[in-house]
């Protein structure tokens, strides 16, 4: 066999393979549940756990089991819950205190002339913020990060602080009170 009937014949089995799993994903497609998707929107996205699930995602589609209720969540805080209560058609419940109290958003800071490089701040990140490798300093992407303060526990040397967002022109707000005009007619 030749150089090129060999090409060719990988070619023609890596097309039918292609459509043959073209096929499969159209065929063996799970059905999401849009009301999953719904409540999943409305969530955080933090990822930090206290609601009892591993995420935003397990903890959405408890909630639209039955198997969770609403107030569960820290970081959505009573905002968060009036819009899932709006979106099921629920009365506003209060926050579940067990679950943890809500605060403002946190960032996480490394204080880098500390950071000793043991990497279980990045284990135990679960949005990936932090960057760095093994002894070497850490560092937050701040972008990234989502507050969870899942990465300030591990920490064997307490480097890691969690601070107020620093001012964004998205975030900047005008601090001082607006004065009507008024315009003569």
């Amino acid at each position: 066999m030749s150089m090129l009937q060999a090409l060719a014949a990988m070619g023609g089995l890596a097309v039918l393979l292609g459509a043959l799993l073209g096929v499969a994903a159209l065929r063996l497609r799970v059905a999401a549940n849009p009301l999953v998707d719904r409540i999943d929107a409305l969530l955080p996205q933090t990822q930090c756990a206290q609601c009892g699930y591993p995420g935003c995602r397990p903890y959405a589609e408890a909630i639209a089991a039955g198997e969770a209720q609403i107030n569960q969540c820290p970081p959505g805080g009573d905002e968060g819950i009036r819009r899932l209560a709006g979106l099921l058609g629920q009365e506003f419940i209060p926050l579940n205190r067990a679950h943890g109290e809500a605060k403002p958003k946190r960032l996480a800071v490394i204080d880098e002339r500390v950071c000793i490089g043991c990497t279980l701040c990045i284990q135990a990140c679960p949005v990936d913020a932090i960057v760095g490798a093994a002894r070497q300093m850490h560092t937050v992407i701040a972008s990234e990060c989502t507050g969870c303060e899942l990465c300030v526990a591990p920490c064997p040397v307490d480097c890691i602080e969690m601070v107020a967002p620093g001012e964004t022109p998205a975030s900047w707000r005008w601090r001082y009170p607006v004065i009507p005009l008024k315009v003569s007619a």
